[in-house]
């Protein structure tokens, strides 16, 4: 079982050392507490083992959406689960009173993973719309030549092709699968299809295909470092990502105010 910070304690522990805690309690999703380094030394870790190891990047919108399925935070205990946005570390701030050591998103997070390996990697891609996962394989092939970069398949095949794909990378055996469905069906995709025969590490990335292919930019380095990525890509895509920021971002405020009351604050 993973240690965690419970929420009774958590005031009177609000003062250790993060090396202390190895996850928090956001919204029922237990996030590890990690600085970057830390957290792709464990990925890598797990490649040079033979490990299997089930990778995610936990938000407010996999928080709320996982707040009404007991059965995806059950799948979701299972994986090791990194900090992604200002939404979970205001949770952080709000419930243990500190934010997460490192933003973790996984469009930062695999580029430097890939710098940083040792030795090369054959790392698969599975999902985006099609085309787009060819180009971003194409552009990380540019980027890092040391490494392997193969399409399993866009997102959008026939569900008859599943078992096919499957077997496909049970023969393969990738170090490292991203697959980019979206939360939660990427989440759900890796826990429900993928064991320790078809790939060593399945992370789900979300949108990281479609920045790698120039599908969509990403914000500019201020309105990133003033952690807004957030509003730069509801700018950009209204119609698509209101639902999620408009409405889902104070949800997930009143889902932490929920849970600090539950707890009896801080202390």
């Amino acid at each position: 079982m993973r240690a965690s910070l419970s929420l009774a304690n958590a005031g009177d522990n609000r003062d250790r050392d993060d090396s202390d805690l190895a996850t928090r309690d956001i919204g029922g999703i237990e996030i590890a507490v990690k600085e970057r380094e830390t957290a792709i030394a464990d990925v890598l870790d797990a490649v040079e083992t033979g490990r299997h190891l089930k990778l995610a990047f936990c938000n407010a919108n996999l928080v709320n959406v996982a707040a009404g399925d007991a059965a995806l935070r059950d799948r979701l205990s299972d994986f090791l689960m990194l900090p992604d946005g200002i939404g979970v570390d205001i949770g952080s701030r709000l419930l243990y009173g500190a934010p997460f050591p490192s933003n973790l998103n996984g469009t930062d997070f695999f580029p430097d993973l890939f710098a940083r390996a040792e030795r090369p990697l054959h790392v698969a891609l599975l999902g985006g719309k099609p085309g787009v996962p060819d180009r971003a394989a194409a552009r990380l092939a540019q980027s890092y030549p040391a490494h392997r970069f193969s399409v399993v398949s866009h997102g959008y095949y026939e569900p008859s092709e599943e078992k096919r794909l499957i077997e496909g990378l049970k023969a393969e055996r990738p170090d490292l699968l991203l697959v980019a469905m979206g939360n939660p069906l990427q989440e759900r995709f890796i826990a429900d299809r993928l064991a320790s025969q078809h790939v060593t590490v399945a992370a789900g990335v979300g949108a990281l295909f479609d920045f790698l292919a120039g599908e969509v930019s990403r914000a500019p380095k201020a309105i990133r470092k003033a952690r807004l990525e957030w509003a730069y890509r509801l700018w950009l895509e209204p119609a698509r990502l209101w639902r999620r920021y408009v409405v889902g971002n104070p949800v997930f405020l009143m889902r932490m105010v929920s849970q600090y009351v539950r707890a009896g604050g801080r202390g």
